[in-house]
């Protein structure tokens, strides 16, 4: 989950590392260096905020390490640097609306579910930063020291669900359109990242540009005159502004901010490229995770309270991820998915009975295409006998048969008979469609049942909203005098 905090974006996420080997450390060095990052007594108030499962905090390192040389012994399996030797999650709350005993309580409910209590963790809750935020580290190997975590592709999601759903169960924010974290924390902040010292250099140099300096001397001097700190180094000047060391032009990487670029555009040689615009910022509309989540009062409070008498808070969370997972942000696109999904299920529903519809037409086809190439000699005789009547008595029931054949051709309005081996082709295609169909229609099925109950289920939710609001509305009126 994201959120602003002043301004400044705060990193409210969940997140999982594997923790390998450190390079030139033993994995006992390894384990005891993270274990003792996250059990900060002063970050966790004295360690009251560190809780364990099935290890005790004061010796996890140790115990991590013992459960892996039992792992050893018992299945001689060794990855060596590939090795994972525990997993690390961080979970991090809205500032100001989860208290750190809670947000410790919800670290160990988000392991068990995760790891299904099959491995050993601890649970530390930092309380240092102005967002309340928990360390999970959990060993690698399972209590039965017989086989290891299996780290999925899409951990970080099937993470991020868990952890959102708590919240939801607890009132608690949880983002609407959350993005993989790729790179550093500054590729995270974005736009509002803090400038670097060379940015804010270059901020400067722009400023003063813009007030049009007569020449560099000048140029130097307005610099100064705004907090930079100006130094020759031999023929070269070097800049300080907030850090603690100076910055020459050349480091800036940028052919626009050289020394004879700056003296080309004060003389008027050179044309300054103008600045990017900001892009405009567009207004967030309410759409349907928004509102959903506003519904969800703090734990406690006479809304929650009466809100969730009403409505299943784990329905709540299933269909929040629902709709975050699908990018359905907006109550008409979930009720045209909606219809799709219903759709869906019929196409392939009423394909399936044309095809059981064929199957036995083609089985009766091959049968009287049989009986019509066995008969048709006899019935071709029969006609050339002046429709004998003795003739009919010795052949009747071949010939009968022969006039059942054709009848039925008749019905279908073949005017050229297939081939038997065309026949069964097509039999075996359809019978071959059929089977994949049958799949497709259980998860057509399945998709149609979960979208329409999400879509009641926020139905539901919008219209007990509504409620709400007319009934404060109502509370608002002055009285009828």
């Amino acid at each position: 989950m994201l959120f602003l905090l002043k301004g400044v974006l705060i990193i409210a996420t969940t997140r999982q590392f594997a923790l390998h080997k450190n390079k030139g450390k033993t994995i006992a060095q390894t384990i005891t260096d993270r274990t003792d990052y996250a059990e900060n007594p002063d970050k966790t108030r004295k360690g009251e905020l560190v809780t364990g499962y099935e290890c005790s905090p004061q010796t996890v390192d140790a115990e991590f390490l013992l459960a892996k040389q039992q792992y050893l012994d018992q299945t001689g399996r060794n990855q060596g640097d590939r090795n994972v030797l525990a997993y690390h999650i961080r979970q991090a709350f809205k500032p100001g609306e989860i208290t750190p005993e809670l947000a410790n309580e919800l670290g160990r409910e988000l392991a068990l579910r995760y790891t299904k209590g099959g491995f050993a963790f601890i649970v530390a809750t930092h309380i240092d930063k102005s967002h309340i935020h928990n360390h999970i580290i959990f060993n690698s190997t399972n209590l039965d020291c017989d086989r290891k975590f299996r780290d999925v592709k899409q951990s970080g999601r099937v993470i991020r669900r868990i952890s959102d759903q708590i919240c939801l169960e607890y009132g608690l924010s949880v983002i609407e359109n959350p993005k993989p974290s790729r790179g550093s924390y500054g590729d995270w902040l974005g736009k509002n990242k803090k400038p670097s010292l060379r940015e804010q250099l270059i901020q400067a140099i722009d400023a003063v540009l813009d007030q049009k300096p007569v020449d560099f001397k000048d140029f130097l001097k307005r610099l100064e005159a705004a907090g930079i700190e100006v130094k020759k180094r031999g023929n070269r000047y070097s800049f300080k502004g907030g850090g603690k060391s100076y910055i020459c032009l050349r480091s800036l990487k940028n052919d626009d901010y050289t020394e004879d670029a700056i003296r080309e555009i004060i003389d008027g040689r050179r044309d300054r490229k103008p600045k990017a615009k900001p892009a405009p910022v567009q207004p967030q509309t309410d759409n349907l995770l928004m509102q959903i989540q506003r519904l969800v009062k703090p734990k406690g409070s006479i809304g929650y309270d009466r809100w969730a008498a009403t409505f299943n808070l784990k329905q709540l969370a299933k269909t929040f991820n629902f709709l975050q997972e699908n990018n359905l942000l907006d109550f008409a696109v979930l009720e045209e998915k909606a219809q799709k999904a219903k759709d869906d299920y019929n196409a392939i529903s009423t394909r399936i009975k044309a095809i059981d519809a064929r199957l036995p037409e083609i089985t009766a086809l091959q049968k009287h295409i049989g009986t019509y190439s066995k008969t048709k000699d006899i019935y071709a005789a029969y006609r050339k006998s002046g429709w004998s009547k003795k003739f009919y008595a010795e052949h009747k029931e071949k010939i009968e048969a022969h006039k059942e054949a054709k009848a039925f051709f008749d019905v279908l309005g073949l005017e050229k008979l297939p081939t038997i081996k065309s026949l069964q082709a097509e039999y075996a295609a359809l019978q071959a469609e059929k089977k994949s169909l049958y799949g497709k229609l259980k998860e057509a099925r399945e998709y149609m049942i979960e979208i329409l109950t999400v879509k009641q289920n926020a139905e539901q939710l919008l219209s007990h909203s509504d409620g709400e609001n007319e009934k404060e509305n109502e509370r608002a009126k002055p009285p009828d005098l």
